[in-house]
């Protein structure tokens, strides 16, 4: 007996704060930019760079959004909800190469540091904390359920802090004269991006190699299934991102008896929903001694211990 799926796929448009995230920090790029030049301010320059990622960052994870809306087809059965994570993991790489390029800007004007208008800078950096702050709040709700949202927040939440930073380096060059103060601010800049960024790309890089989404104990998913009336085994567990959303499972009950119409199913699927938040479930039942085993070949490293015919689940290490 083969499972139905349990499908869920209203979830809210973030749409509205996509756009006026755009709109506020295209602005702002603009003014930087502009302000950047005229006062002879790398660190000025080099966070109008970061915003200028962020502004692609965002319509990148708009996009990723709008296609994940998009309707299965025959040729995509799944849709296009593949494409959040894709935008996830292009959105950490595109951050990570532009700070690479403000940080060799920064190091080589260490040598020979530049004059700087540090009232210019202070005052366009302070409008930069109140604008990035502003949109950062824009993602703050959906920043928990969706990387793409938390990436944004992220990164707006960070660019009010590097604007914060800048300020800091303009008052300190206005009150002592060290010009060197903007490169090293700049370098401070880069590697706090570089944080920032790294937790996303790994959970992005997760997602894409199918691994169990952070926040999923799959120790605790296959207890939860391994304690349903009438099931002895539990294998071929298989837990992974179908978007940056939506989970799916897939997993094997052996069950001697099998249970009396759909309900079993669907309250176990409704469990699964209500616990672990996994939207699309596949379950099987077997009630032959002699099961179906996986191709997957699990690692003897950290396996776990093994049962009668085909053993345990097949991802190792998923507790998030």
């Amino acid at each position: 007996m083969s499972g139905h799926h349990q499908h869920s796929h209203s979830t809210p448009s973030p749409g509205r704060a996509f756009a006026v995230g755009v709109a506020l920090n295209v602005g702002f790029v603009a003014v930087e930019a502009t302000f950047g030049i005229l006062s002879n301010s790398l660190a000025l320059l080099a966070d109008a760079g970061h915003n200028l990622s962020d502004v692609l960052g965002l319509l990148l994870a708009w996009g990723a959004t709008l296609l994940a809306q998009q309707r299965p087809t025959p040729r995509r059965t799944y849709g296009l909800r593949g494409s959040s994570i894709l935008a996830a993991l292009f959105n950490a790489l595109f951050l990570l190469v532009a700070v690479g390029g403000i940080a060799w800007e920064a190091i080589q004007r260490l040598g020979k540091p530049a004059p700087v208008a540090s009232t210019t800078v202070m005052l366009v950096a302070g409008v930069g904390i109140v604008i990035n702050t502003a949109t950062a709040l824009l993602f703050w709700k959906g920043r928990e359920r969706d990387a793409n949202i938390r990436g944004a927040f992220l990164h707006m939440a960070a660019d009010a802090g590097v604007s914060l930073g800048v300020v800091l380096a303009g008052a300190l060059i206005h009150f002592t004269g060290w010009a060197w103060m903007d490169p090293v601010v700049t370098l401070a800049i880069a590697a706090l991006i570089v944080l920032g960024t790294w937790g996303l790309l790994k959970e992005a890089v997760d997602l894409a190699l199918h691994a169990v989404p952070r926040g999923i104990n799959l120790a605790a998913v296959e207890a939860r299934l391994a304690q349903a009336p009438g099931v002895t085994r539990v294998h071929d567990l298989h837990v992974w991102g179908m978007s940056t959303t939506e989970t799916a499972l897939t997993a094997h009950l052996v069950m001697p008896r099998a249970p009396d119409g759909d309900g079993f199913l669907a309250g176990l699927k409704q469990q699964l929903h209500d616990e672990f938040g996994i939207e699309h479930v596949t379950l099987q039942i077997e009630q032959g001694a002699l099961t179906h085993c996986c191709s997957l070949q699990e690692p003897t490293q950290s396996r776990p211990t093994a049962h009668a015919g085909c053993g345990g689940h097949h991802v190792v290490d998923g507790a998030r």
